[in-house]
């Protein structure tokens, strides 16, 4: 097998989908199969460690301007494909990219699977364009007629697809590395390190500080506490993006505010181990990484009751779910975890349960064996013709 994936975003990007697609094709090449990646040139400094990816000229897509949209070279790109042969394509992205992987599997009658990562139509709302939505999906019913997978990350993804007319859909989940996310941190030094007292009931946010992301719920929350919990909680804000600078503006003035900038590497699983509560208010996930990471590091998740954050959290069980955008209901949430230890401990430790189980390496095997299911039912169907062929 030798796969070809067209995707906007990869290492050395820093999100969710640029790490996983990493991770995958990672291991398909632990597994000796041959993997050619078609990207956009990255504005983050650093090398993707993956041998074979081709970069291409990129512009900033409008609704998310840390993902960069490539201007192919067709030729380039013809004579890449042409050169490497693959056998399956995988399109992450349905724009620029992805458009050459379609066509040069219908025209070549390579078997096609697709990715669906982020719910772009949600976040039309927030960028005052809800007008584009209904010519949005009819692109993306287009777009997926042809594929033989398209792979989603949640449940709850997989029934927003299908609501909208997509069909073939198939669940490919996310999982969590339990051994650098994990319990053991020295909380003080931490904590310390961003000016904030380790006796505080510390409450942590991390991700991209976007409109989407309804940073402000976290924000309105700790704003709308009783003066005696307020003066003994801080809200640590990890993360940056296109909001960064205004709400720096509007609280950075706040000594019960933190905000940090983008965190990673041990840093961030520090300082995710270092947390009394993840607060985590975006309604917009398709899966939700960050809670999981919060999950496995023993820290009790608040999140939204939508999206891919629901597929994680069990209410009750293994963190508490709040309705979207209810700061009132977020702000109780916090009250109850902040006056009962007994309850936060329970949570947390469902949570790192659930986490210890949600294997990388069991996830990859199960989407390996729908690429090879793909790919020999094709060839297959491939001999059947032939076959045919000659008859006649």
């Amino acid at each position: 097998m030798r796969v070809a994936l067209f995707t906007d975003t990869f290492l050395p990007d820093i999100n969710g989908v640029a790490k996983t697609l990493g991770r995958w094709t990672r291991f398909l090449e632990s597994k000796g199969i041959a993997c050619q990646v078609f990207a956009p040139t990255s504005v983050t400094e650093g090398d993707s460690d993956i041998f074979r990816v081709e970069r291409f000229y990129s512009i900033p897509f409008l609704l998310y301007p840390e993902c960069r949209l490539a201007i192919p070279n067709p030729v380039q790109l013809r004579k890449s494909l042409h050169a490497f042969q693959p056998t399956l394509i995988h399109c992450a992205t349905p724009f620029n990219l992805g458009l050459f992987g379609l066509h040069h599997a219908r025209k070549h009658r390579t078997p096609l699977v697709a990715s669906y990562h982020t719910h772009f139509d949600q976040y039309l709302n927030h960028y005052k364009i809800p007008w584009v939505e209904p010519t949005l999906w009819k692109y993306m019913q287009w777009f997926h007629q042809s594929c033989q997978r398209v792979y989603v990350p949640s449940q709850s993804t997989l029934d927003h697809l299908q609501a909208k007319g997509l069909r073939q859909l198939e669940i490919w989940s996310r999982g969590v590395d339990t051994e650098r996310f994990q319990l053991i941190v020295d909380r003080k030094s931490v904590l310390e390190a961003y000016n904030v007292d380790p006796a505080k009931f510390v409450m942590l946010y991390v991700g991209r500080l976007a409109p989407e992301k309804s940073i402000e719920v976290a924000l309105d929350s700790y704003a709308a506490l009783p003066q005696a919990i307020q003066e003994d909680t801080h809200l640590i804000i990890a993360g940056d993006g296109p909001s960064a600078g205004m709400l720096r503006e509007c609280y950075e003035g706040n000594p019960g505010i933190t905000f940090t900038g983008f965190v990673q590497g041990a840093r961030l699983s520090e300082l995710y181990a270092a947390a009394d509560v993840f607060l985590f208010p975006s309604a917009t996930e398709t899966f939700g990484n960050v809670v999981l990471e919060a999950m496995a590091c023993g820290t009790t998740v608040i999140g939204a009751a939508a999206g891919g954050v629901m597929d994680i959290i069990e209410h009750e069980v293994t963190g508490l779910l709040c309705p979207p955008g209810d700061v009132a209901a977020f702000k109780q949430a916090v009250i109850r975890l902040y006056a009962s230890h007994e309850t936060r401990c329970r949570l947390a430790l469902a949570g790192r349960e659930y986490a210890l189980r949600q294997s990388w390496d069991q996830i990859f095997h199960k989407l390996l064996a729908s690429y090879e299911e793909i790919s020999d039912a094709n060839a297959a169907n491939g001999l059947l013709s032939s076959e045919a062929r000659m008859i006649r």
